[in-house]
């Protein structure tokens, strides 16, 4: 089976239209002792471009299907003509960068890269060859899949705090976010292995080593075949694939290039895929075409691990016997279709602790088609930029978990996280047992469908072609800056079947377009602690679809807030920011949003100062005042107050820090808000102080100029909190 998803068109009439909104940002709760953090322990650390320095033009933010901006990270990036630049301060210590970038349709050039103002030997080429996908046949699809990823070691090590600047040559360039990683050398050959190299693989990438592997998989079974570092080109696909390990170097030096890997329909298992990168040549979407790293089966007690998978036109379609498989600290990058799909009969499957971005369909999915899934989880992943469905889809399947997942930034016909009976192809399973949904983070998910004419929510329960009878758990949400809803409960295919058994609890929700609750179909849903702030339009939208279909009945199971106002007109859709409600006037305005520093220590990062935890903080760089902390709070604010703070900790002693505040409309031209003043931090009460700022103050950048701190040779802030009440 080598079809993927097809989203349908959904038989109710269009109300309302999409509108561009104001990129939000992530407010998360911070994790419970025994709760996990959300999505992957990642070995880079990204940097937005538009939170860099630049002399482009930055794009965005843009909610609007088909549009550039729409599917970058965080809907904003920078956009460069020839010979200008973006540059970046470097996260962490780093010898290697990817890049996520968009080229004008048809075209090509490099990014020159420089280290501190000197430029280095070695270019990123870019090209909109893998861009620009047209999936006509897909109802209420458009042109899509703008961004690629290129990567690059460096040949040289970068500290925190150094630049790393990126200037297009020869074309226009859009230049997303950056990852910036500290790549290992390349690993040793194990003993005993069998090295593809033996068998006739030639390492230039010059000619077919499709045999060579073949002989080196058949030569070690029961062992290891050995990828050594080169590049390997295969032209058919690999299969009878069996008890054996395929092993490389490290996912940056051992490259195989083909578009289709594995494709077999059974396996005795014990496949173990392990630390090399399989780069494809996929240019379309092609469904007939097993484009794939796997299709098929690797079968029992098999795993997949380490890898780079780009350029293809599905990661992993996994049909037959995969039972217990493990795929792990894997990415998956620029796929024309899925990341990632159980396509029936997994049976104790777990997902975690991959990368996925700029997928062309789900990025990781279970159908149950033929035969349920049963007792699979997707865990700890971050999925970054599907841009054309969900982030992460249940389609049906029996005792399913997904947990503790980072997903940001659905594009068209998407919900962060969806949990349906939308079958496609018969036979089917739907949901059945228990479908946890626990600890996960979504954050700008949800879209317009442009065949329904109205939203999807960030998280969706769908009745699409049967009942959901299956017992349905959302626990420990936390969903931020969905431009429109965040809870759906709908029965997509306009039959109006019931979603019941659904419990939601423990939730955080913030800055929804519309509603917290969009209820489009009969059924019944338990909420409790659910907890909301920002809402766009009113609490409930409840309106089943269609008319007269039966009523979907909210029980509020106590620790609500927030969210208690419900939409009246059924005729109408309520539109983002409909309801214009007045400003939290409690709410941090700086909690969360992007922050940048003159410079670091270690690991102490301007991120720990808005992250909204007092324990964690920024410290600039030692011996070298003044230093400056600037944070954007996304839009010009009446900002009266700010709050600073050093962890309250009594280990940390008195001190006093001479600082003083400056405004900023634009981000460029800088004027005094609040003169330089010594604050006295004080354990004894908090390691608290309060600057006061004058009636008047408008800003968007708060810019704190630290000129001396009587504890520390640095600059130290745990948090910087900013409110509209004096």
């Amino acid at each position: 089976m080598h079809s993927t998803i097809l989203p349908s068109v959904r038989r109710i009439p269009v109300i309302g239209t999409a509108v561009a909104l104001a990129a939000g940002t992530l407010v998360a709760l911070a994790p419970g002792a025994a709760h996990a953090a959300p999505g992957a322990t990642l070995p880079f650390t990204s940097v937005e471009a538009e939170s860099a320095t630049t002399t482009g033009t930055r794009i965005g933010p843009d909610y609007t299907q088909g549009t550039v901006a729409s599917e970058a990270s965080g809907r904003q990036a920078v956009r460069l003509g020839s010979g200008q630049r973006v540059e970046f301060t470097v996260p962490r210590a780093a010898n290697a960068v990817n890049v996520s970038y968009n080229v004008p349709d048809g075209q090509s050039g490099s990014l020159d890269v420089y280290v501190n103002g000197v430029k280095i030997s070695r270019t990123l080429p870019v090209t909109s060859k893998y861009s620009y996908v047209d999936t006509s046949w897909i109802a209420g699809a458009k042109t899509h899949h703008f961004f690629d990823n290129a990567r690059l070691l460096l040949g040289q090590n970068v500290q925190q705090g150094d630049k790393v600047a990126l200037v297009a040559t020869g074309v226009q360039v859009t230049v997303d976010v950056a990852d910036f990683e500290q790549v290992a050398g390349a690993a040793a050959q194990p003993a005993g292995s069998v090295s593809v190299v033996s068998k006739g693989a030639d390492p230039s990438g010059a000619g077919d080593s499709t045999q060579a592997f073949r002989d080196a998989i058949s030569a070690a079974q029961g062992g290891v075949v050995w990828i050594p570092p080169g590049d390997y080109r295969l032209t058919s696909s690999l299969s009878g694939v069996q008890n054996v390990t395929l092993q490389g170097a490290g996912q940056w030096y051992s490259v195989v290039h083909t578009s289709r890997f594995i494709d077999q329909t059974s396996s005795s298992g014990g496949v173990h895929i392990k630390d090399f990168a399989v780069i494809g040549e996929v240019t379309e979407r092609v469904d007939s075409n097993p484009d794939n790293f796997v299709n098929g089966s690797l079968g029992p007690g098999s795993s997949v691990s380490g890898m780079w998978i780009q350029h293809l036109k599905v990661g992993l379609w996994l049909t037959g016997n995969n039972d217990n498989l493990v795929v792990e600290n894997n990415r998956i990058l620029d796929t024309t279709a899925d990341g990632l799909n159980l396509n029936g009969n997994a049976h104790g499957v777990v997902v975690r602790n991959n990368f996925l971005r700029n997928q062309g369909d789900d990025s990781l999915a279970m159908w149950s088609l033929n035969s349920p899934d049963t007792n699979s989880s997707f865990e700890s992943n971050t999925i970054s930029q599907p841009n054309l469905a969900n982030g992460i889809a249940i389609y049906g399947g029996t005792n399913i978990a997904v947990r503790n997942n980072l997903v940001s930034d659905t594009n068209a016909l998407g919900s962060g996280i969806a949990i349906s009976n939308q079958k496609f192809l018969d036979p089917f399973s739907p949901l059945a047992g228990t479908i946890t949904v626990d600890g996960n983070t979504l954050v700008r998910t949800g879209a317009i469908n442009p065949n329904w004419g109205h939203p999807m929510g960030a998280l969706r329960v769908d009745s699409y072609d049967s009942a959901v009878n299956a017992t349905v758990n959302i626990t420990n949400t936390t969903i931020s800056s969905s431009p429109y809803s965040a809870f759906e409960f709908v029965s997509g295919g306009g039959h109006g079947y019931s979603t019941g058994n659904v419990t939601v609890s423990g939730a955080n929700v913030q800055n929804t377009g519309t509603v917290v609750v969009q209820a489009e179909a009969q059924g019944a849903a338990k909420f409790s602690n659910v907890q909301a702030g920002g809402v766009g339009v009113a609490g409930i939208y409840n309106c089943p679809y269609p008319s007269g279909s039966g009523a979907f009945t909210l029980t509020d199971g106590g620790g609500n807030s927030g969210w208690s106002s419900t939409w009246s007109d059924c005729s109408a859709w309520p539109q983002p920011g409909q309801g214009t409600p007045p400003p939290d006037q409690n709410a941090n305005l700086a909690k969360g949003r992007p922050a940048t520093a003159t410079g670091s220590q270690d690991v102490y990062t301007p991120g720990k100062a808005v992250d909204g935890d007092a324990n964690s903080y920024w410290e600039s760089t030692n011996n070298a005042f003044p230093q400056a902390l600037t944070v954007d709070l996304g839009s010009n604010r009446a900002v009266r107050r700010l709050v600073l703070k050093l962890p309250p900790s009594s280990a940390w002693g008195a001190r006093t820090q001479t600082l003083s505040v400056l405004g900023s409309t634009d981000g460029s031209s800088y004027s005094t808000v609040a003169g330089s003043t010594g604050y006295r931090f004080d354990p004894a009460s908090g390691n608290t102080v309060t600057v006061a700022l004058p009636s008047g103050t408008n800003l968007r950048y708060v810019r704190l100029n630290v000129t001396a701190n009587t504890g520390w040779p640095a600059a130290q802030l745990s948090e910087v909190e900013a409110y509209l009440t004096s």
